[in-house]
């Protein structure tokens, strides 16, 4: 018993160091954050500046219908900036309940959420889920993507981590003929996996010695979260990511991102992941992947599954740079072995923000 005790404290003073807070600077100004914004288009890295700048000194002005209608606008509907506006003004609004948590419960937290999600994964059962997918591109940067298909894809996972995709439909048409598409490949275009159980192993499991360091607190689905910042190296993460064409191409990347954890129960809420140390040479020169989770019934017990899923790959083509997004919902999760069927409402994928 001594011993267990003595490894929890070990953890928690390993990532008390990391968790060190300065004395936070001000908060912006209406005029600080409004001219920040008016700054977006002039450097690629202003976004990320202006979203680190409200995550860290927080906003000492009202947030009004306005405000969010600019930020809408200048900051071409950017999903990471409204969300971490929000936050700053919960925080705003009332201080001591979006504070920031002490390095102690930053660290306790985070210890119980590897174990949840490890424990999680022992325990995941066989199960079939449809996808309703809608896929669209954009040139890169213009965040003005045009729908390029529907797809209806149903997955059948075991609990042993294998994973097998089968498109039922494409833009409303059955794929019932024997001639007919079935696979991704046969399909073409943008397609990902590992949404249920690989993210989260890679995340959290020890011998991936994931760097974590806590960024923000947050809201979900009316649960209050701790946002950690995350980074995996390539040779622990060992992301594999393929470009299709005239030839195929792989290549193994890296990992990092921002996770959040619910505050209470310490289950992941969301994920949010970005390929790192892409080689120069490869066609696709960035993969982002959003993942949120909710609870779902399979065969009368309750699992932690992933409800939407947001993927956007950036690819070189000559001399333009495109930008695919993947908007996936994962619907009827049912024990292994049941059909899939096909739905009215299958085919009507709409966009929406995750």
């Amino acid at each position: 018993m001594k011993k267990a005790i003595f490894i929890v404290l070990l953890f928690i003073s390993t990532f008390g160091a990391i968790f060190a807070q300065e004395t936070p600077p001000k908060p912006l100004t209406q005029s600080e954050y409004v001219k920040m914004l008016y700054d977006l288009p002039k450097a690629a890295g202003n976004k990320a500046a202006l979203i680190e700048a409200v995550r860290t000194r927080g906003i000492g002005f009202e947030l009004t219908d306005g405000i969010r209608s600019l930020t809408r606008t200048k900051g071409a509907n950017d999903a990471e900036l409204l969300r971490t506006l929000e936050e700053a003004n919960r925080r705003r609004q009332n201080p001591s309940e979006a504070k920031l948590p002490s390095e102690t419960e930053a660290a306790v937290v985070l210890v119980k959420a590897r174990e949840e999600v490890l424990k999680a994964i022992e325990e995941m059962p066989d199960f079939v889920v449809k996808q309703q997918i809608q896929r669209s591109a954009a040139y890169a940067g213009t965040n003005n993507f045009r729908n390029l298909d529907k797809l209806v894809v149903a997955v059948s996972y075991r609990a042993s981590g294998e994973e097998e995709y089968r498109v039922l439909s494409v833009n409303g048409v059955l794929q019932t003929n024997p001639m007919a598409k079935k696979t991704y490949e046969e399909v073409g275009g943008t397609s990902s996996t590992g949404e249920f159980v690989t993210v989260l192993a890679t995340i959290f499991k020890p011998e991936s010695e994931t760097i974590f360091k806590i960024a923000d607190t947050d809201t979900i689905r009316n649960r209050r979260a701790i946002v950690y910042e995350y980074e995996i190296r390539r040779e622990k993460a060992k992301q594999r990511i393929t470009a299709s064409g005239y030839f195929n191409s792989t290549t193994i990347t890296g990992m990092k991102g921002r996770v959040w954890i619910d505050r209470e129960n310490f289950r992941v809420l969301r994920v949010e992941s970005v390929a790192t140390e892409i080689p120069e040479t490869f066609p696709i020169r960035s993969a982002n992947r959003l993942i949120d989770y909710d609870w779902v019934t399979i065969a009368n017990e309750k699992y932690l599954l992933p409800s939407l899923s947001d993927v956007r790959l950036t690819s070189r083509e000559g001399q333009q740079v495109y930008e695919t997004r993947n908007l996936i919902r994962f619907k009827d999760y049912q024990k292994y072995g049941t059909e899939v069927i096909i739905l009215d409402d299958d085919v009507e994928v709409k966009e929406e923000k995750p």
